[in-house]
């Protein structure tokens, strides 16, 4: 696992494998291989070696917070895009993790677009009318559509959990219809939380790296 933290200066960028993940603006840049939290090499803050105890500090700092924004909020924004264009829909999530599930008709737009290209966006923010207040998530990554039967119950349980109207669709008028839809699940390549708040345009990316095979 490898996790870099690379502050920004406002109206710099940063190149790398993820130009997508590349930010300015009082940005903030931690890379890693996984949720798990691990601190290996040094980090480097321009020619400035960070202590790793410090960036490790940065690193569960970050994650603590994308992981309760997760937690308080419900709706999700997923961009994905097929062969008819681009498409956005609103949806309820849960997390396992870093990951975002959810249940959706397969076939809905969407799933659709999921099931012939998994590359997708999404947006997750609080609703606000000042500027100050502007804080939310960009996430990008993977999204399939979970076929293990035990992935799947897991998913629906911890849905369902979350959100106790689901269970009573089980039970009710619409039972048909919750049982044929399909759980789907994003496995995050790159999190960037924005919040105002701390400074303008401020940005920090919590970045996902596979592990190197063998």
């Amino acid at each position: 696992m490898r996790w870099t933290s690379l502050p920004m200066r406002r109206g710099g960028g940063t190149r790398g494998r993820h130009s997508e993940c590349s930010i300015g603006d009082s940005g903030r840049r931690i890379s890693g291989a996984g949720p798990a939290l691990s601190a290996r090499p040094t980090a480097i803050r321009g020619k400035e070696r960070i202590d790793p105890a410090a960036r490790h500090e940065m690193n569960s700092t970050l994650a603590a917070r994308i992981t309760a924004f997760l937690d308080a909020h419900h709706v999700m924004s997923l961009a994905t895009v097929g062969g008819d264009g681009p498409h956005a829909a609103n949806l309820f999530y849960a997390r396992d993790g870093y990951a975002l599930i959810w249940v959706s008709d397969p076939t809905s737009r969407h799933s659709r677009h999921i099931e012939e290209r998994g590359g997708v966006a999404v947006t997750i923010a609080r609703d606000c009318c000042d500027f100050p207040d502007v804080q939310g998530l960009q996430v990008r990554g993977r999204a399939s559509r979970i076929a293990h039967s035990q992935e799947e119950a897991r998913a629906r349980a911890r849905l369902e959990a979350r959100y106790p109207f689901l269970q009573r669709l089980s039970e009710g008028k619409l039972r048909n219809a919750y049982e044929r839809a399909q759980l789907y699940r994003l496995e995050p390549e790159c999190i960037v939380l924005i919040e105002n708040q701390s400074d303008f345009g401020s940005k920090e990316v919590l970045e996902f790296e596979a592990p190197a095979p063998g």
